[in-house]
């Protein structure tokens, strides 16, 4: 990760979960990190946080509502003003809202779209079109998905968000291709865990807390630390590999790498 500190990382939905996890993780690493959420005093605290453990990076909280593409134009327009651009994007945000097909809500489709495909999209847009202008050849976009975007599991409630981590899977193999037919070295990466214990099952589940907690303690689940380990790794790789899809189920993981 050396190569890594003092260069320029976004992670987007910093503020709870995963997104913190990495956020923490990468500033341990010596990298200056945006780190954006709606919800941007909870990125404050961890950012205290990371001076108080001494930390030789820096979390830097900034307030972005990722449905709303003008809101992510000006967070790239300020990255450039204050920190030159982005060499490493994370794009971790997402959600899952629990509207099946069949009688689900057409506004809770659309809100998993704008955030869990279209922002995602955009950011990546955005941060390559920052390294592009500033000859940047060895940043890196790692998308965060799941493992529902390679499996239809029987549950009506996550079906729409199925359908839309399905397409991370080929927006990440998608870039990967333009990347190549670009002649670049910027790197893409798609990292797809299992069950990982967050606030994701209780958003989910707001109406039945109780069964959000049973689905963690059914299984031994995965932390948000194993999943900002596998973000290191990923970085960590050297230049003649690249990992594009990373399978991570109950602490173990796959890679699938092409060099």
């Amino acid at each position: 990760m050396d190569r890594w500190k003092g260069r320029v990382a976004l992670v987007t939905g910093a503020s709870v979960g995963i997104g913190a996890a990495i956020a923490k993780s990468l500033v341990q690493h010596g990298m200056k990190v945006v780190g954006c959420a709606r919800n941007v005093e909870q990125i404050e605290k961890l950012a205290a946080e990371c001076v108080r453990s001494g930390f030789s990076g820096t979390l830097i909280p900034y307030k972005c509502d990722l449905s709303v593409e003008d809101d992510m134009l000006s967070m790239f327009s300020w990255i450039k003003v204050q920190h030159q651009g982005v060499d490493v994007c994370i794009n971790n945000a997402g959600l899952a809202l629990p509207e099946p097909l069949l009688s689900g809500k057409t506004s809770g489709w659309r809100t998993m779209m704008d955030v869990n495909v279209i922002a995602l999209s955009v950011c990546t847009r955005e941060a390559y079109q920052s390294m592009k202008e500033r000859n940047i050849d060895d940043g890196h976009i790692i998308n965060i998905n799941s493992m529902s975007g390679h499996r239809v599991v029987n549950n009506a409630d996550i079906h729409f968000y199925t359908a839309s981590k399905y397409a991370v899977t080929a927006l990440t193999e998608g870039l990967r291709q333009e990347l190549r037919e670009a002649k670049t070295h910027i790197r893409a990466t798609c990292i797809s865990p299992g069950l990982v214990e967050t606030e994701f099952a209780y958003r989910l589940l707001s109406k039945n807390q109780e069964k959000a907690a049973a689905t963690y303690k059914s299984i031994k689940c995965l932390q948000a630390a194993d999943i900002a380990n596998a973000v290191v790794y990923v970085l960590s790789a050297p230049p003649h590999v690249q990992v594009s899809i990373m399978h991570h189920w109950r602490k173990q993981y796959c890679a699938v790498s092409v060099c």
